[in-house]
């Protein structure tokens, strides 16, 4: 559905609205403070536009526009929240109003609080780089004709792609702003496009294969060119045509670096605080302990340029920082927010989020750190292994830490990919795949807010036939 007018007025749709939002904002908390002790609110405001083509035809266009705002409340030690997206007078009433009355019906919890005063964060704060007004003017004519350009690159790189499953091209612009009734004030602006492309192509027996390449950035400037990205994904697509099962045994396994960041990510799961208290995390009680190989160096960094998931403050109003969080091997933090540290009795770690008035701990910029070794020469230090590409499904227990996907790549034998394999299982013990990462590779790219580079597992558990 083309949205006409709409899609070509975004400079008109999208003004800087950081100083509006503010007064907003300040004038939420004030109404608040007459009734509770504790109020925070964040406003964002955001403008999103998604361009999809099929063999060269336009197949979906969808922009759309938004503001709403979120108040928590804390009266007694009983904490509550609302949101609205009427922003009017009485939309805004409306949202202190319900708000103190749920807070007179939550349960106390003498540990609820906000960050402590005397540790806010105090402007001006650092300048990320973090929005880019090239984004923002892309309507959606510019929008089809870059998905366009990127499936044409990809049809035509070789005469065994007929078809597709699209090229998308994406980009969103937000405004942010938080007031907390200890003192901060925050505004923040940001942007994000991306470019994917699907192709697909057909075996002897009809069967179709689908492969995908992808990038995305803060900055335009920064995005692979349409062209580059038409054509990986192609040759990503034909890489798979002769895909088999494989026979069940126990062999290394090559995490490529796109699967590699889903192996970080389960395994930050297991770091935050909520999973620490709730004692459903297998890294409860393990600071200082070893818990990954001693190439392994992780960090959670907030402070990036132009980093996916950069920001100058948590959610809390507390200056970001970088937290180191595996160093040689050893866990050196949690990822906190203030609640979950007065839980375990730990100091927080400026780890905080907030969305839709609730607050919780996060990662920022959640970084492996890249190793030496190029991807070519991991593979070529490689006698036998699965090398992963895609995974599928969702097997993971991380009280126990016991890991099961479906997966799919290749076959590596003698330092060379031999074939395409699908239709396998991978396991093992997320604690000892990460004890077991035996060479890291070079290939760290930061498309998304958790980035690792490609790496290998000396053993795990391969199902196939």
């Amino acid at each position: 559905m083309v949205l006409g007018l709409a899609l070509t007025c975004y400079k008109q749709c999208m003004p800087d609205e950081r100083e509006e939002l503010l007064e907003i904002a300040q004038k939420v908390v004030r109404k608040a403070r007459d009734h509770v002790e504790v109020a925070e609110v964040s406003i964002g405001s955001s403008w999103d536009l998604s361009a999809k083509v099929r063999l060269g035809k336009t197949e979906l266009v969808e922009e759309a526009g938004g503001r709403g705002a979120s108040l928590r409340v804390i009266k007694d030690g009983r904490l509550a929240m609302t949101s609205t997206s009427d922003l009017s007078e009485s939309g805004l009433s409306l949202l202190v109003d319900d708000a103190v009355e749920l807070a007179d019906l939550a349960e106390k919890d003498d540990l609820l609080g906000p960050a402590p005063v005397e540790d806010l964060a105090r402007g001006p704060f650092q300048d990320l780089d973090l929005f880019d007004q090239a984004v923002s003017a892309i309507d959606a004519d510019e929008a089809l004709e870059r998905a366009r350009r990127a499936e044409k690159a990809a049809l035509d790189a070789d005469k065994r792609i007929t078809l597709s499953e699209g090229a998308t091209f994406s980009r969103t612009s937000s405004t942010r702003v938080m007031v907390l009734s200890g003192g901060f004030e925050g505004t923040q602006r940001g942007s994000y496009a991306s470019l994917n492309v699907v192709p697909l192509a057909e075996e002897s027996d009809g069967t179709k294969r689908r492969g995908y390449y992808w990038t995305a950035k803060r900055h335009l400037e920064d995005l692979e060119p349409e062209l580059s990205v038409g054509r990986e994904a192609t040759r990503r697509t034909l890489q798979k045509l002769g895909a088999s099962k494989i026979d069940t045994k126990e062999m290394p396994v090559i995490f490529d670096n796109d699967s590699s960041r889903s192996i970080l990510s389960t395994f930050a799961g297991c770091l935050m605080g909520g999973a620490l208290w709730r004692k459903s995390s297998y890294l409860l009680g393990r600071l200082n302990s070893e818990v990954a190989n001693p190439l392994v160096e992780i960090i959670d960094d907030p402070l990036v340029q132009r980093g996916p998931g950069s920001r100058p403050y948590d959610g809390e109003g507390l200056t970001s920082r970088a937290n180191q969080i595996v160093k040689s091997g050893k866990l050196q933090s949690y990822i906190l927010d203030c609640y979950s540290g007065r839980k375990l009795n730990l100091p927080s770690t400026a780890s905080a989020s907030r969305g839709g008035g609730s607050v919780g701990p996060s990662t920022s910029n959640l970084i492996m750190q890249a190793g030496k070794l190029s991807v070519e020469e991991l593979i070529e230090s490689t006698e036998e292994a699965l090398l992963v590409t895609e995974m599928m499904g969702f097997g993971f227990n991380g009280i126990t830490g016991d890991f099961s996907r479906g997966a799919a790549g290749f076959l590596i034998r003698g330092g060379k990919i031999v074939q395409p394999v699908n239709e396998v299982t991978i396991s093992a013990n997320l604690d000892d795949m990460m004890k077991n990462i035996d060479a890291i590779a070079n290939d760290l790219e930061l498309k998304t807010s958790v980035a690792a580079p490609s790496f290998r597992i000396s053993k795990m558990t391969v199902s196939g036939n």
